[in-house]
């Protein structure tokens, strides 16, 4: 299986809400914060089609993710991958593609408490800088691992 990366087009928004509602439901639900509107609503306030790549593993559309660049840091914000690519490795090939990517600044995120992406991100050398209730927050530093 082949996985690549396309730029994001302001069309893909719509479908983009979608897949971000789905894939953040559960840890939305047990965290007592699931609200369809918002859940879809965020994503829309915070799109930059520039920023976004779409994740395609054998011209299937199957995810996102954006890099947001900071003066001081690279945010990695809208990791979504469609629940029947979850476990395959995609996600780890994406993140390993995009820690790779020569910058200087660390790399900074944001993921809900108790998701499973906490442990991909933990792989690839991310660490908890704080947390509350809802998130956990956590910061690579830039270059090789």
């Amino acid at each position: 299986m082949a996985t690549t990366f396309r730029s994001a087009t302001e069309h893909d928004i719509e479908w983009l809400v979608d897949l971000r509602a789905e894939v953040l439901r559960e840890d939305l639900e047990r965290l007592g914060r699931y609200d369809p509107h918002r859940v879809r609503q965020r994503m829309r306030d915070s799109y930059v089609p520039t920023s976004t790549r779409v994740i395609v593993e054998d011209s299937t559309e199957v995810g996102c993710v954006t890099v947001r660049v900071e003066d001081d840091a690279r945010w990695l914000e809208h990791f979504y991958l469609a629940p029947h690519a979850h476990g395959r490795g995609i996600g780890s090939q994406v993140l390993r593609e995009i820690l790779a990517e020569e910058d200087p600044r660390p790399f900074r995120l944001n993921v809900l408490q108790g998701s499973p992406a906490r442990r991909l991100y933990e792989r690839h050398g991310f660490t908890v800088d704080s947390e509350d209730e809802v998130d956990v927050f956590m910061t690579r530093s830039a270059g090789p691992r």
